[in-house]
């Protein structure tokens, strides 16, 4: 089987072999049902592939569909002036990047279907040539804008700025008035048009780009198109059996062994409140070429936008992740520095885990094993530094928890706490300095990686702090500022923090920890053995 890995173009995929798993059933519901659609994704998550099978589709390509789903739908086949104006690869923390981007697109267009002769600027340049596409072909035209939201996201929350109307001014909002006129000609030319498609990795409200737009129907969110883009289980067993056995005998593992470890570290997304499970394409097609268990998709950029948001607003990803909200908290509104939580969804590094319908809210949590490895190694990698969580300590923690050495872990806890930057001691504020400490400790313990780490855990009589599931034992912490670590197993004890874990076989240990908001580190450290 071949991969078409990189390859977003459809028209190769189909003429060069490579595997396509066959999305047309729901293109066609797409084109016959309205008019003008947006589509959030996360990146690497097809949306380009998409694209560029619309593309086709509207170009009358009817050999390249042949035995796929839409071959028995499409009667027709007609031929539409596509207007395909793609994002993807600029730099767009350069002032001027942007406009050039889309006049370079403009006149391909111009040369093939007529410029205006009197109007210069660049939204009646566009509508007159959507309008010329229509009378020339006898067919109305359509666009096809493809990760819309580059431009914005590559300056977010950046002192980056170019030049309007002769004075200095961000790029994010030079970027922002660009896109808000681009699209506004849409409205403008809504005769001439018979399908627009705009994809991105977010929404931005309606007031800061799609302001004078035809609003349009927006199916981030709709249980119809859920697996529009990605793969769903029941695609994976079917189109991939054969890679999914090879994939389970290079690693030693059964069939059932090997589907449930693609499921635990690329599926978990959703896209709607249907819950239908989702794989990351990208980290798929990877694992099937390669024959590893890799995370494929968070190594291929981190987050940098998405980190300024976080850091910005001095926010700590435990608080954020396995929390419910109202949808319109995350859904439907513009990322801001206050506000960073629809950017980590509408990135893909959270999802949907849970709805309840009594509440109407919904559980947010990283959506698999790949993306929470991932988001955990680039925040420590900011929030420690580079040289303070080496791979060889971690080991070293790991070899102590599981053999259940807790004099030796509060050894190395200790020592590694000593060396974080006294920046991060924010002793100012008694607040600041509890989240400082347990926001350590949930990283330190999240990297550790291959166990269970819960955080805040509900019980019937309040919050644990953090509780560690290893192989043997299991860890119940307490955590305590500029107090005693007697305290903080009083408090397990009198909450009956361990009754959880009654019945079951691994020895539990109550832990307490103090921290010194003086001295930045652990300054008392006690533990017994549950009886």
């Amino acid at each position: 089987m071949k991969y078409p890995i990189g390859i977003q173009s459809f028209d190769r995929i189909r003429e060069d072999g490579y595997v396509y798993v066959d999305k047309t059933a729901l293109i066609y519901e797409l084109v016959s049902k309205g008019t003008i659609y947006f589509l959030s994704r996360p990146r690497r998550f097809g949306k380009s592939l998409l694209i560029s099978t619309l593309e086709n589709y509207f170009l009358g390509r009817k050999e390249l569909f042949r035995g796929l789903a839409i071959d028995a739908l499409e009667k027709e086949w007609k031929e539409y002036p596509v207007f395909h104006l793609d994002f993807n690869g600029g730099n767009y923390d350069k002032d001027g990047e942007l406009e050039n981007r889309i006049l370079g697109s403009l006149e391909t267009w111009e040369n093939q279907w007529g410029k205006d002769p009197i109007n210069k600027e660049l939204g009646a340049r566009i509508a007159h040539v959507l309008k010329q596409a229509h009378e020339k072909s006898g067919r109305r035209a359509v666009v096809l804008v493809d990760e819309y939201d580059k431009p914005l996201l590559d300056v977010m929350d950046s002192d980056y700025t170019g030049l309007l109307n002769g004075k200095e001014t961000k790029l994010e909002n030079i970027h922002r008035g660009i896109l808000k006129g681009l699209y506004s000609v849409f409205k403008l030319a809504d005769k001439h048009l018979q399908f627009v498609l705009l994809t991105g990795v977010t929404k931005f409200s309606q007031v800061s780009v799609f302001s004078g737009f035809n609003q349009p129907n927006d199916i981030s969110y709709d249980p119809s198109y859920d697996t529009l883009c990605g793969i769903s289980k029941d695609e994976l067993l079917s189109v991939f059996k054969d890679q999914i056995k090879e994939l389970g005998e290079m690693n030693g593992m059964t069939e059932e062994e090997t589907i449930e470890k693609l499921k635990r570290k690329y599926d978990g997304y959703h896209f709607s409140d249907g819950m239908i499970d989702v794989f990351n394409p990208f980290s798929l097609l990877n694992c099937f070429q390669k024959r590893k268990f890799m995370d494929y998709w968070f190594s291929t950029g981190t987050p940098t936008y998405l980190m300024r948001l976080l850091a910005s607003n001095h926010e700590n990803i435990n608080e954020l992740a396995g929390k419910e909200y109202p949808a319109a908290e995350f859904v439907d509104y513009k990322a801001t520095k206050q506000r960073p939580l629809p950017m980590i969804y509408q990135s893909g590094y959270f999802t949907i885990k849970g709805y309840n319908r009594r509440r109407d809210t919904y559980l947010l949590d990283f959506p698999n094993e790949e993306v929470r490895s991932g988001m955990v190694a680039a925040l420590s990698s900011d929030y420690f530094g580079d040289t303070s969580s080496p791979s060889t300590w971690l080991n070293d923690v790991s070899d102590s928890l599981e053999a259940g050495d807790i004099e030796k872990f509060k050894l190395q806890l200790t020592s590694f706490l000593a060396n974080i930057s006294y920046r991060f001691q924010r002793k100012e504020d008694t607040r600041e300095c509890e989240r400082h400490f347990q926001y350590t400790f949930y990283l330190i313990l999240q990297l550790l990686g291959k166990y269970n780490t819960y955080v805040e855990k509900e019980t019937s009589q309040g919050r644990i702090d953090c509780v560690l599931e290893c192989p043997d034992y299991v860890y119940i912490f307490e955590f305590k500022l500029n107090s005693t670590a007697e305290v903080a197993l009083k408090q397990i004890d009198e909450k009956g923090y361990a009754q959880p874990y009654a019945a079951d076989k691994r020895k539990i240990y109550k832990v307490g920890i103090s921290f010194s908001s003086e001295t930045g580190t652990v300054n008392d450290f006690a533990y017994k053995p549950c009886e």
